[in-house]
């Protein structure tokens, strides 16, 4: 069965096609990998998924885990199940990481019937998690991503998918600006995550995620068009 179903997709930046007619099928526990070149619309698809306002859907539908997602909000999608890592990531003066976190985590939770949990209950989880990619701990004290290091706010979002455990887990670039021990750990988290029947969308220059994830699919984008090269 299909997670994501995107069918006919027509991407537009004001007036400019940047996406023509795409059509993309990633069941469940399936790995898609895109690649292309700089500018060439791969975090344009990532985007227009997640329901950046930017992109302008001028034909077609995104239908995700059997509802049709192509108006709903950023955050409507996100509480489905939806999960998306930026190329750059902002930071947000004023905004403690742990507090973000740890709404967020409820927020979730909520939506979907489940119970809400006190600061302490929480705190457990996350230190376990905290643990499997040597998140440092004074971070958490910090405005989200504030003074973090590329990898450090690369190794946050990987914290946040382990927390928040989203259906599809969209990572644009996810191993930019990382060493190789970190991206090692976080290719067993991609492949823990797999077996759990979760999905990846990954947009990447980084031919060692198809060396060790051996994804289901790749694509290469063109011109707006992508093409499947395996």
């Amino acid at each position: 069965m299909n997670l994501l179903n995107i069918k006919n997709l027509t991407i537009k930046i004001k007036k400019k096609k940047i996406i023509k007619n795409l059509n993309l099928n990633i069941k469940k526990g399936e790995i898609h990998i895109l690649k292309g070149n700089n500018g060439s619309g791969k975090s344009t698809i990532a985007l227009t998924i997640a329901g950046h306002k930017k992109y302008n859907i001028s034909k077609g539908e995104i239908i995700f885990n059997k509802k049709n997602i192509t108006k709903l909000s950023i955050d409507e999608r996100a509480k489905n199940g939806l999960f998306i890592s930026f190329q750059e990531n902002i930071e947000i003066s004023g905004l403690n990481t742990q507090f973000f976190l740890y709404k967020t985590f409820n927020y979730i939770r909520k939506y979907q019937n489940k119970k809400i949990l006190n600061l302490i209950e929480f705190k457990k989880k996350l230190f376990k998690q905290i643990k499997k990619i040597n998140f440092p701990k004074n971070l958490l004290n910090r405005s989200l991503n504030k003074g973090f290091s590329g990898g450090e706010k690369k190794k946050n979002e990987i914290l946040q998918i382990l927390l928040f455990k989203p259906k599809l887990i969209i990572l644009d670039e996810i191993d930019s600006g990382i060493d190789k021990t970190t991206f090692k750990k976080f290719i067993l988290i991609i492949k823990n995550l797999k077996k759990k029947n979760k999905s990846f969308l990954i947009i990447t220059h980084n031919d060692d995620f198809i060396k060790y994830i051996k994804p289901n699919y790749i694509y290469i984008i063109k011109k707006g068009n992508i093409k499947k090269i395996n």
